[in-house]
């Protein structure tokens, strides 16, 4: 055999190793320098309650071995439509300064960076009870998403009534706010659904849990009578046992404040768990993390809270 024809042979049998090894790779899902390929990526359109609610998902995600990519636009106290008039100021002018929000970014830019697999919206908190608010803004942001990235689906975040012993609960209509949380609660529920049911979409029932936490037996927060409130003395704090909700709390310069609206350690944990089942298709029950600051019996109640609302909402 002459020595050209050699070096032929073996260039040929190194291109059947590199094409057998490139196979493997493909197969086994083995990506380098890339998100891997089983890999979930959501896309949240929402405000400081999807961030409270998507907080602890990462340490969860990570413990249960999947791979999850998350990408923001979320601004406090956001609504649908706020959202929306973001978009057209960008629609319009390219480079208005209105429509780039987001760290400089518009909403289009954002969702056209790479492939998404999910893409959530919410109503702002305020708003949730009040079903008219939610038109044509839910709409028109689904419409806008699906022409952009239309493979993915897009679900609807629903968010909490405030706590109990809030000062003002969210609007129910123009004009009108919400007497206590149970009405609250139950006219956001209801706003929600009715969108849900306009677009042809999935709710992730994070409001269901915190209400099942807020009015359930054993667990349930209550106002500490004995506190006065009218006179707090620095550092003291009424007991707020089994709260979802931040509460009240001490700033810096020690002045007494009252929160009933953002999620707590507890009411992260719960969104978090919430967001994991419905996410990966998976029961939360056996999840080990735990925040420092929530109880271990408490979280789990929690965990079985979030495993009976994902098991009731997969029955509608």
């Amino acid at each position: 055999m002459n020595y050209t024809k050699m070096i032929a042979q073996k260039i040929e049998r190194a291109k059947k190793i590199l094409f057998s090894v490139i196979a493997l790779m493909l197969l086994s899902n083995v990506s380098y320098g890339q998100t891997k390929s089983d890999t979930l990526r959501i896309f949240l359109i929402g405000n400081s309650f999807s961030q409270n609610a998507s907080a602890y998902l990462p340490q969860i995600v990570k413990e249960k071995g999947k791979h999850l990519v998350i990408g923001r636009a979320e601004l406090g106290g956001h609504s649908l439509e706020q959202h929306w008039k973001y978009v057209e100021a960008a629609e319009s002018n390219p480079e208005s300064v209105e429509g780039k929000p987001y760290k400089g970014k518009s909403l289009r830019t954002l969702l056209s960076e790479g492939k998404w697999d999910i893409v959530t919206l919410q109503q702002a908190s305020y708003l949730s009870a009040d079903k008219e608010s939610y038109n044509p803004y839910a709409q028109k942001l689904y419409d806008f998403v699906k022409s952009i990235q239309p493979k993915a689906e897009v679900v609807l975040h629903q968010t909490w009534a405030y706590r109990a012993d809030a000062k003002t609960f969210g609007r129910v209509a123009a004009g009108q706010l919400a007497q206590n949380q149970a009405e609250m609660w139950q006219k956001s529920r209801e706003a929600y659904h009715a969108a849900a049911k306009q677009l042809k979409v999935r709710l992730i029932p994070v409001g269901d849990a915190f209400e099942e936490v807020a009015t359930g037996k054993g667990y349930a927060y209550q106002k500490d009578t004995a506190f006065d409130f009218s006179n707090p003395t620095y550092p003291n704090l009424p007991n707020q046992i089994n709260s979802l909700n931040m509460g009240y709390s001490w700033k810096n310069n020690k002045e007494f404040t009252f929160d009933a609206n953002h999620a707590n350690e507890a009411g992260r944990y719960l969104g978090g768990l919430i967001w994991y089942a419905f996410l990966f298709k998976d029961s939360p029950e056996n999840i080990q993390f735990v925040p420092n600051k929530v109880p271990a019996d408490f979280a789990k109640y929690l965990r079985k809270v979030a495993a009976q609302t994902i098991k009731n909402s997969n029955k509608k």
